[in-house]
This record gives structure tokens, sequence and C-alpha cells, in this order.
């Protein structure tokens, strides 16, 4: 079932529900440095980046970047907090249902980007695009089951659903584990999160893109 997590949806929610206090700075996501401490930074994409705080932590970390996001006023912002490892992060505006990528990448990530097509059907079309060798780390809303139409419950997972995507002979996974946490939003007030972490290693033997 498609759902309504379109170019226009994220238009909408980053130009209306996102406001963004001038030069703040957006904490990334703290799975980045649970799960990929240790790892050689190489080529990376986080897809579906957002306001690009897990790109730039990764630049940072000297990982070259791709970052790639539907909508371009997320991408604006983003661009405007990346000052001092800019050089090592390429914004890119696409839909990720449709767009593919040159090569694959050592690194692929993804935070609670819900594309207009179905979840695990997502995170089964990224995991064509990590390199053999290479890491991808999923990042996702749990399913807290329930009944009648809800898009963010259709675009919720569970790690055993994630786990079940990736291919026992292509993958090796190292992680697949459900959180609850709680932070603090821009206004300050406490919100919770139900979290689904999924982190796998690709076999090193050779597969085509795609």
């Amino acid at each position: 079932m498609t759902n309504t997590f379109d170019k226009g949806f994220w238009e909408s929610h980053w130009q209306h529900d996102g406001e963004q206090v001038e030069d703040e700075r957006i904490a990334p996501n703290p799975y980045l440095e649970i799960e990929l401490a240790g790892l050689t930074p190489g080529t990376a994409l986080d897809a579906g980046c957002g306001e690009g705080a897990e790109a730039t932590w990764l630049a940072t970390r000297d990982w070259h970047v791709t970052a790639a996001d539907i909508s371009a006023e997320a991408l604006r912002r983003a661009a405007a907090q990346t000052d001092t490892a800019a050089e090592r992060v390429e914004w890119v505006e696409a839909d990720l249902s449709a767009w593919q990528p040159s090569a694959q990448f050592d690194l692929v990530t993804t935070f609670y980007a819900h594309p207009a097509m179905p979840q695990l059907s997502f995170y089964r079309r990224i995991s064509d695009w990590v390199a053999p060798g290479g890491t991808l780390l999923i990042v996702g809303h749990l399913d807290a089951g329930g009944h009648g139409h809800n898009p963010l419950r259709e675009a919720s997972v569970t790690a055993a659903s994630v786990r079940a995507v990736l291919d026992s002979s292509r993958w090796h996974v190292v992680t697949a584990e459900e959180h609850d946490r709680t932070l603090n939003d821009r206004s300050g007030r406490p919100v919770s999160l139900r979290d689904v972490v999924v982190r796998a290693t690709r076999h090193t033997s050779h597969s085509p893109l795609g």
C-alpha cells in the first residue's frame, strides 16, 4: 500500500511543521556513535537526510557523504548548518523510491526516513546500495500495533521485520534491537520515542548494484 509521504508532504513538513531557530544546531541521532564506533571512514550515503545532522556528523569524522532527501527545504537547511566539513558532503535532491546511485557505498544510513513506497521495500532498496563488506544502519519507528489507517503506523516496523528483509546469504546482522527513549523537542518538552535499530554488514562476495 502506497503511503502519503511524497514530495509535497515533506516540503510542507519542513516549511511549516519543522520551523528552525536561527543558528540552531540539530543533534545527530545517538545510535550513530553507538553503532558505528570503530568503522574506518569511506564513502557514505545518508538516505533521507532531513536537516543533515547525521550527514554532518559523518563528514566531521572523515566520511565522504552523499546526503539525499526529497525536500529542497530540508537540504537548504542542512547545507546552511554545514561548515568545516562542507567539502566532504554532497547534498542531493532526490526521490529515493526512484533515484539510483552511480556506485555503491561503504556505509548506508537512514534515520526515520519515510518514502512514498512501502517501508520495508524502501529498506530493501537502499540495502542494494551497500558495497560488499560495507555497513547498513537503519533507525526507524517501532510499530506499536493498533488498527485503522495511520500513515505513520504504515511506515513503522519491528526489528524482526527489518531483519527479515536482509537475506542471510548476503548479510550478517550485528544489531537488531528495539528501544524506548525520551528527548526534548525544540520547545523543551519531553518526547517519547520507540526506535528500531538494525545494523548489518554485507558479505564480501561480489554483487552488482541494483
